[in-house]
């Protein structure tokens, strides 16, 4: 199992992944657009778009002060991608640490007509991250330990407005929990706004005192 745990973890949260390349393209419907993803063995979720993210998309509280997005840790795109579609209005940052996914978010976002809305970055967390958002999604890398999941979550404090919101999303047995705890803790507010199928989407709202 160590040995399994490793791998999934070279596989996506590295900065060059080694694993031989194995690009393909497809389609998926989010937001009632059919978008087109190229993806590459190394990568999280190269086959479709995985069921937490998708979740934590519909779920997404679109009421957010003006200012950018961050997709952090944005895999192939899909979180800033598909927003971007429906949300014209607002520019991205794609936050990335593994450099293949950074390229294909950067492919990604030009095939579907919406790169001139999102500035992708290679960045380990917030590392490179510069700036304030109206609102972080992050659908953390669980399999990478709970002090990357842990940063993801502590380091958005800092980075949203007033009224700016950090959507999160993770398996109860993965520590949404423990997550939903720290975020209560950091932020004085915590929601789960969706349940689905073990995935728990908590969001939290910086500046504001209302807790459910």
């Amino acid at each position: 199992m160590i040995e399994e745990r490793n791998i999934m973890a070279e596989h996506y949260y590295t900065a060059n992944p080694t694993t031989a390349h194995d690009e393909h393209t497809w389609t998926f419907t989010l937001f009632d657009n059919q978008l087109t993803f190229t993806t590459d063995a190394g990568v999280f979720s190269k086959g479709t778009v995985d069921y937490g993210t998708r979740t934590m998309l519909m779920a997404f509280n679109q009421d957010i002060p003006a200012g950018k997005i961050l997709d952090l840790g944005a895999g192939y795109g899909p979180v800033a991608i598909s927003l971007a579609k429906v949300m014209p209005e607002r520019a991205f940052v794609a936050a990335e640490i593994n450099a293949r996914a950074v390229e294909l978010v950067a492919r990604n976002a030009e095939q579907n007509h919406v790169a001139q809305q999102i500035s992708v970055i290679q960045s380990d967390r917030y590392e490179h991250v510069s700036g304030k958002f109206a609102a972080i999604l992050t659908n953390p890398p669980v399999r990478a330990g709970k002090q990357i999941v842990t940063d993801m979550i502590t380091g958005a404090a800092d980075r949203l407005v007033n009224g700016g919101t950090l959507t999160v999303v993770l398996q109860k047995k993965q520590g949404a929990p423990s997550a939903k705890k720290l975020m209560a803790d950091l932020f004085g507010n915590v929601q789960t706004i969706a349940k689905d199928k073990g995935y728990y989407i908590l969001e939290s709202r910086y500046g504001s005192t209302i807790n459910n």
